[in-house]
């Protein structure tokens, strides 16, 4: 820490009571009142280096030479700021550090204590020190600390700006070329710092500093403080990912509720050494709005993560319908980085109509929708392409990505049994067909709603299973919904026919490449010859061979899954004779193999059957770990 001493005689002034009183054997002729503590003094030291003390010791004697008082309830800094004052009129020692030059600078101000009135007078003497200061970031922070206490006389004479200044061209600064920054450790302040090993000094490795060395150290300031020196770092190009760093670091020191439940994993804060301010909740919500409103506007560079808890604590702190409107669009913007337990936000309104706050999940999907729609090709954004359809993790575009979080949350807001169907059916209804490549997610949470909700009508019931394609569902999704009583008959139906009438495309193209099975027997006989003539014509023969084996064994294995659905079929007719009409209608006959001693056993009720689970989406974890049926 930077360090200045001024004077050269040895302490005078001793105190008595709430009274300094100066022992240099003469008596006192003027008393100095600052707030409760008053300064029996001597006219000539104050008058000769101060000219507002001058004027006012002359005005006060002519009124009353023998009782000479001033009162000075104003000087910047208090009674200790004008304790180092007329300690350095009357010459004795005192030593100038980053905590005391702010307030002794604008108390100088105050007196004015120029060149008028003395050489190296004390203006000059404070800010020759604060020039010091600034080139230091420890002091530097230190002394835009202490602005706060003077923060209208330290305006006037541009102290703060300067400190302000100074931090954001060292936060600013390439770490790899300068190591000054760091809180005030010696061997950090050249690039090879020293240390002793049996007393001969040796080179020792400079210390590497993170991009976000200069987080911890600014989260002590001020709102108003860090708000212009988020905005000074900002006009100096640094990069916005960096600024909703500081800002994140920020949040979780000064708001408690913030820190109550946010478990972040991403590092971004210290887990120890932070210490979180005890704030009222009005102090807590403007806080919060003018976070929000420092939050850098550029997509992609706040976490989701983050957004979603700000707006969580904006609604238990009930922050303005801007702050909220604001955190809601940012997070529709971004929404496919989100992750389902984010969206889980309980509701904390009067009516309490719902566990979880669906109107605010419906007013961010609308958003990503408009922001996606503009975002994408109106031709493009029609027709899903085929490495979209096939699922793949990096294939999956934002929609596809929100509409398999949308199904997650669905499932995980089905369960209340206060959720209305017109409110489940308009978040289900917002993402469009082609966003899901299976609608195995978008089943499983109608499955559980109709099962939280036993009450719903045969209309009711068939109006939520049209959110749900069921030509898009896996083979196990229908295995799975061809039993389950809760659904109401048509749909069931239309599972059996669409599963059939795959199966029977599936099965035509096998057959139609085994009507080529002729031709590709002849293979065989040539292996030998492919041998003889050369490595490269015996590969790929074999190669076809092999691909040949696969083939038969495929089709081995869809005759005996047409067998399979038939038997079931087979079942299902037994117990609703009525479908004998239907099925004879669209072509499918059975002959119950009655003398077969390996027949099926009867499957599984339906009751104990469950859907399967859509595939988890990637950065969240299922919650439902149950088979979707009965899980709940």
């Amino acid at each position: 820490m930077a360090c200045m001493k001024l004077g050269s005689k040895s302490e005078v002034f001793h105190l008595d009571g709430n009274t300094w009183v100066s022992s240099t054997g003469l008596p006192s002729d003027v008393t100095v009142e600052v707030g409760d503590v008053s300064f029996h003094l001597h006219k000539f030291p104050l008058l000769s280096r101060s000219g507002v003390l001058e004027s006012l010791i002359g005005e006060a004697s002519g009124k009353d030479e023998q009782n000479c008082t001033l009162q000075l309830h104003d000087v910047p800094g208090g009674a200790n700021a004008f304790l180092l004052v007329a300690k350095f009129c009357y010459g004795v020692k005192i030593e100038l550090t980053p905590a005391n030059a702010v307030s002794l600078r604008c108390a100088a101000e105050y007196f004015q204590m120029n060149e008028d009135y003395g050489e190296e007078n004390l203006i000059m003497q404070t800010e020759k020190f604060l020039n010091e200061i600034f080139g230091n970031w420890t002091d530097s922070i230190k002394a835009l600390e202490t602005c706060e206490e003077v923060l209208s006389r330290a305006e006037e004479v541009h102290i703060v700006s300067r400190c302000i200044t100074s931090l954001a061209m060292k936060a600013c600064a390439d770490v790899s070329l300068f190591s000054w920054p760091v809180s005030g450790d010696s061997d950090v302040k050249s690039p090879v710092g020293t240390i002793f090993w049996n007393g001969i000094r040796t080179a020792s490795k400079s210390r590497t500093l993170s991009e976000d060395w200069w987080y911890e150290d600014v989260s002590y300031l001020r709102l108003s403080l860090y708000k212009r020196l988020i905005t000074a770092v900002g006009s100096r190009g640094m990069k916005p990912e960096k600024i909703a760093g500081s800002i994140m670091h920020y949040t979780k020191r000064h708001l408690p509720l913030m820190g109550r439940h946010s478990g972040f994993d991403s590092g971004e804060f210290p887990a120890s050494g932070s210490t979180i301010s005890s704030l009222s909740d009005d102090d807590q919500r403007n806080l919060l709005e003018e976070i929000v409103e420092l939050l850098p506007d550029q997509k992609g560079v706040t976490p989701t993560t983050f957004l979603l808890r700000l707006l969580r604590t904006s609604m238990i702190l009930k922050a303005s319908p801007m702050c909220k409107e604001k955190l809601e669009k940012c997070i529709g913007s971004q929404l496919d980085q989100a992750v389902l337990e984010d969206l889980l936000i309980p509701n904390v309104s009067h009516s309490m109509e719902t566990l979880y706050d669906i109107e605010c999940i419906q007013r961010i999907l609308d958003h990503f929708m408009v922001v996606d729609r503009d975002a994408s090709d109106p031709i493009s954004s029609c027709v899903p392409d085929e490495g979209q359809l096939m699922g793949g993790p990096h294939s999956l575009t934002p929609i596809t990505m929100v509409a398999n979080l949308v199904d997650g949350y669905l499932a995980e807001v089905a369960t209340d049994v206060n959720l209305k169907l017109p409110k489940f059916e308009s978040i289900a209804a917002v993402i469009p067909d082609y966003a899901r490549p299976l609608d195995d997610g978008i089943y499983r949470a109608v499955d559980i709603y109709l099962k939280a909700h036993p009450w719903l009508t045969d209309s009711e019931r068939e109006q939520i299973c049209r959110l749900m394609n069921c030509q898009k569902l896996s083979m196990d999704a229908c295995t799975h919904a061809a039993q389950n009583e809760r659904l109401p008959l048509r749909v069931i139906v239309q599972v059996l026919f669409f599963e059939q009438l795959r199966l029977r495309t599936s099965i035509s193209g096998w057959f139609f490449v085994s009507d080529n099975l002729e031709s590709s027997q002849n293979l065989s006989t040539n292996v030998a010859l492919a041998r003889t003539n050369g490595p490269g014509q015996g590969s790929s023969v074999q190669n076809q061979i092999v691909a040949f084996d696969e083939m038969k064994e495929r089709v081995f294995e869809l005759e005996k899954e047409c067998l399979s659905m038939k038997e079931e079929l087979q079942k299902v007719l037994r117990n609703k004779r009525g479908w004998n009409i239907f099925f004879k209608k669209l072509g499918f006959r059975f002959r119950p193999k009655t003398s077969d001693p390996n027949a099926a056993k009867p499957p599984h009720d339906a009751r104990d059957s469950a859907p399967p689970k859509a595939p988890p989406e990637s950065g969240r974890t299922d919650r439902n770990n149950g088979e979707l049926g009965d899980s709940r």
